[in-house]
């Protein structure tokens, strides 16, 4: 099976491989937002709504797929508010006809509203919470946050692609090797937890007076900033503002150390360059031209040489620090 081939995912397959497990459709299926896997929302004949995740061939090990459940298992009996896969017959990961695939309860709400200063000291609190587990073991098959792989590997991967305007290439290579070695001395290494790994606004449900946690496809190792530092946004001031509110909630059940601070921008540097490596390298996928035609052209090369320069002048510049 190609790393990237879909192709055999028909409504009739999808199907038949819900069926197996002994749940039974009722609507028809809703492809929901997702890129990387494939998921659909149906509801079954129980009454109940489900959404079925269907993972990219080659992407994760059967190892490194459990560890994920096995994860969002644990945060749901410390009562922390994820969405957990359902088990059939005592098993989460399941298999139909050389594909891999969960099925989660359907939860609803609205999309986090990054510039609500209440509900970021919700997330704080659930995302504090969230760690206390997190800090309590470490994963074993699950990748870790490191500059090999979001720095070195993904600029080699990106070259290799040849999706790179020719005559935009020294103007990009040049400060993308700069923007690389800066974020490499910027980004030292401290203690190193679970993370949900990809824990922006989208992955974040509000519903009344709740908020829930979803996909945990890219939890990982990595320092517990990285779970906190894609809700800011807007100038440095209103950074500090929304920073000191998510840190309110969160220090009420973890501990954070300044010093983690001083990983906001590098870690903002590793995902723009890993962004970009992620686009190239699923390519093949038919999905990918569809939704990202932008990625292949001048105007979008152009954009993100100005968006490394502005990038690395912020590496230079003092990290943010909270208001005494």
């Amino acid at each position: 099976m190609s790393e990237f081939s879909f192709a055999n995912l028909t409504p009739d397959f999808i199907l038949d491989a819900i069926e197996s497990v002994g749940i039974y459709p009722e609507s028809g299926l809703l492809a929901l937002n997702s890129y990387e896997n494939r998921v659909y929302q149906f509801k079954a004949d129980d009454n109940c709504r489900y959404v079925a995740k269907f993972y990219r061939p080659h992407r994760w090990s059967d190892e490194q797929i459990s560890e994920e459940h096995l994860f969002a298992f644990c945060l749901q009996d410390a009562e922390v508010p994820v969405v957990a896969p359902i088990k059939r017959d005592g098993d989460s990961l399941l298999h139909y006809q050389g594909y891999r695939f969960a099925l989660f309860p359907s939860v609803g709400g609205r999309q986090f509203e990054m510039d609500n200063l209440d509900q970021l000291e919700v997330l704080g609190r659930y995302i504090g919470r969230m760690h206390s587990v997190a800090g309590t073991q470490q994963f074993k098959h699950r990748p870790t946050i490191n500059c090999q792989d979001y720095l070195y590997s993904a600029k080699d991967a990106l070259l290799k692609s040849q999706l790179l305007p020719m005559h935009l290439e020294t103007s990009f290579v040049t400060i993308l090797e700069r923007l690389i070695e800066k974020t490499a001395q910027e980004y030292q290494q401290v203690e190193q937890i679970r993370l949900h790994g990809d824990c922006h606004a989208g992955n974040i449900l509000w519903s009344g007076d709740h908020l829930m946690l979803v996909d945990l496809d890219d939890c990982r190792q990595g320092p517990l900033i990285q779970d906190l530092w894609m809700m800011l946004n807007g100038d440095k001031q209103e950074q500090i503002v929304q920073l000191d509110t998510l840190l309110s909630g969160y220090e009420e059940f973890n501990t954070f150390e300044q010093r983690q601070l001083n990983l906001i921008e590098p870690l903002r540097a590793m995902r723009m360059v890993h962004y970009m490596s992620w686009i190239a390298t699923r390519w093949q996928d038919p999905a990918f031209p569809r939704n990202f035609s932008w990625f292949a052209t001048d105007k979008y090369w152009e954009q993100q040489i100005l968006a490394l320069k502005e990038q690395f002048a912020t590496l230079h510049e003092p990290a943010l620090r909270l208001i005494p």
